[in-house]
C-alpha cells in the first residue's frame, strides 16, 4: 500500500509538471505573439529562365529601381568549364556525327535587369572604351536618378572571379571557393575605382584609377570598393571602401568631387593589420576588410556593414558615430554582416540583414537593432542559401537576395504582411500548399 501511495504521488508530481510546462509554453507563445515582424515566402518560380543558354556566376550585387525593376551583377569569370562550353575555344566536348558541338552554355552579360514577374528586360556590361571595367565586379546600385553604379574587388594577382576577404584575410581554410591571394597593400588593388552608367549601359563617370590606391586616406582613388549608395537629399555618393581600404568615403555623385571619409567609430582610417578576428577580444577600433555596405536611412542614419567584425555601425552623414550592434559574434571566417536593406514603410521600421556565413536573413528592429527573427538555411533549394551576399527590397515590401561563390543565383521572397513572431529562427520559408 505504501509503495502504491508513493507511486501515485510521483505520477501526480509528473502531471503537475506537465501542466506547468504547458502553461509556461502557452504563456511564452502568447508573449512572442505580441511582437510582430514582416513575413515572407519564397517565390520558387522567380526569375524566369534566361535566354540564349545564358548562366550566371557569383552573383554579388542586387538593387531595385523606382520602377521596381530588379538589377543584379555577376562575375562571368567565376563560371566552371561546363558552364562555358558554348563559347569555349576549343569547343566543348559534346560530339555529334563526328563534329564537336555544344549548345550550352554561355555566360550572361554581367549586368541583368528583370521586371517584377522575373522577365529579363536588358543585359549589358563588360570592358569598353573610356572606362576601366573591374577585374572582379562587386555591388550594383541604381540611384534615385536611375544611374547605375558598379564597384569591384579585383586584385592584380588574385584568382579572377571569386569572392575575396573573409577566410583569405584571416588565413583560414576557404570553404566556399578559393579567395584570391597575392601581394597585400594598395599596390595589389587593381579595382581602385567605381563606375557610373545609364540604365542602357552608357558610360557616364569613373572615380579613381586602377592600381592607383594609396591606402585608406587617399581622396582620389578607392581600394576595392564593395558597395555604393546615393543620397537623394544631397546627391552625395557613399562608398563602402571596402576589401582593401578600411573606410566609408563620400563624393559628389555628379562631379566626383571628394567630400569626406572616416573609419570605425568615426576615427581616421588606419591600415595597420589587425590580425584575425577574435570574438573574445575587445571590439576593434578600425574596420576589418571588407567594409561591405553603407546604406542611408530616411532619417539620415548611415548603416555600415563591418562584415568580418560581425557588426553594424551607425553614423550621422558627417561621420559622427551613433551606435553599433554585434550580430552572431562567434562567427569567424567570412563574418556575419554582409548586406542590409530597409523595409519600405515610411519609417523603415525594419532592417533585413544578409548573413552569408550562417546562411540566413535576420529581421531587425531598426531603432533598437534588436533581432526579431530570421529565416533561411544552408542548401541549394528555393528558400535556402549558399553564401547569401546581397539584399534589396522593392516598393511592395518584397525582398531579393543574391548568392556568391557556388550559389550563383538571385531569389525573390514575397512579402506576406506582418505576423506574430513565434520562432526566433523560422528556417526555410517554403510556400504553403493549398
Amino acid at each position: 500500500m505504501k509503495r502504491w501511495k508513493i507511486a501515485a504521488g510521483f505520477v501526480g508530481v509528473l502531471a503537475a509538471l506537465a501542466v506547468a510546462s504547458a502553461i509556461f509554453a502557452k504563456k511564452a507563445t502568447v508573449e512572442a505573439a505580441g511582437v510582430q515582424a514582416p513575413r515572407f515566402e519564397v517565390d520558387v518560380m522567380w526569375p524566369k529562365p534566361l535566354p540564349n543558354h545564358w548562366v550566371i556566376g557569383n552573383t554579388i550585387g542586387v538593387s531595385v529601381d523606382d520602377k521596381d525593376h530588379i538589377w543584379i551583377i555577376h562575375r562571368q569569370a567565376s563560371l566552371e568549364a561546363m558552364e562555358n562550353y558554348a563559347v569555349a575555344n576549343p569547343p566543348g566536348p559534346k560530339r555529334q556525327a563526328g563534329k564537336i558541338e555544344a549548345e550550352c552554355c554561355a555566360p550572361a552579360p554581367p549586368v541583368l535587369e528583370f521586371d517584377e514577374e522575373g522577365n529579363l528586360l536588358h543585359a549589358w556590361g563588360g570592358p569598353g572604351n573610356g572606362y576601366d571595367w573591374p577585374g572582379s565586379n562587386h555591388g550594383i546600385t541604381v540611384d534615385y536618378k536611375g544611374n547605375v553604379w558598379i564597384g569591384g574587388n579585383g586584385r592584380n594577382t588574385a584568382t579572377p572571379g571569386v569572392e575575396e576577404g573573409g577566410p583569405a584575410q584571416q588565413g583560414k581554410a576557404v570553404d566556399k571557393g578559393k579567395a584570391g591571394r597575392g601581394p597585400t597593400g594598395p599596390a595589389a588593388f587593381h579595382d581602385s575605382m567605381v563606375l557610373k552608367f545609364t540604365q542602357e549601359g552608357k558610360f557616364l563617370m569613373q572615380i579613381g584609377k586602377p592600381s592607383s590606391s594609396k591606402g585608406s586616406n587617399d581622396v582620389e582613388n578607392l581600394g576595392l570598393p564593395a558597395k555604393t549608395f546615393v543620397d537623394p537629399k544631397t546627391n552625395e555618393l557613399y562608398i563602402a571602401d571596402g576589401y582593401g581600404n578600411h573606410r566609408v568615403i563620400v563624393f559628389d555623385a555628379d562631379t566626383g568631387k571628394y567630400k569626406r571619409h572616416w573609419g570605425a567609430y568615426g576615427n581616421k582610417p588606419d591600415d595597420t593589420p589587425l590580425g584575425p578576428y577574435n570574438p573574445e577580444a575587445p571590439l576593434a577600433q578600425q574596420f576589418r576588410n571588407p567594409v561591405h555596405c553603407a546604406e542611408l536611412s530616411h532619417d539620415n542614419l548611415l548603416y555600415v556593414c563591418d562584415r568580418v567584425n560581425d557588426r553594424i555601425q551607425v553614423f550621422k552623414p558627417d561621420g559622427t558615430f551613433v551606435k553599433e550592434m554585434v550580430i552572431a559574434k562567434n562567427t569567424l571566417g567570412d563574418g556575419s554582416v554582409w548586406d542590409i536593406a530597409f523595409s519600405k514603410d515610411p519609417q523603415q521600421k525594419y532592417i533585413y540583414l544578409a548573413d552569408g556565413s550562417n546562411e540566413k536573413v535576420y529581421i531587425i528592429l531598426r531603432d533598437t537593432l534588436e533581432i526579431l527573427t530570421s529565416f533561411g538555411d544552408g542548401g541549394r533549394q528555393p528558400g535556402q542559401f549558399y553564401a547569401v551576399h546581397s539584399i534589396a527590397s522593392d516598393s511592395k515590401g518584397n525582398i531579393f537576395t543574391t548568392e556568391t561563390y557556388r550559389g550563383q543565383r538571385v531569389q525573390k521572397f514575397v512579402y506576406k504582411g506582418l505576423a506574430p513572431v513565434t520562432k526566433k529562427d523560422q528556417g526555410v520559408l517554403w510556400p504553403k500548399r493549398g
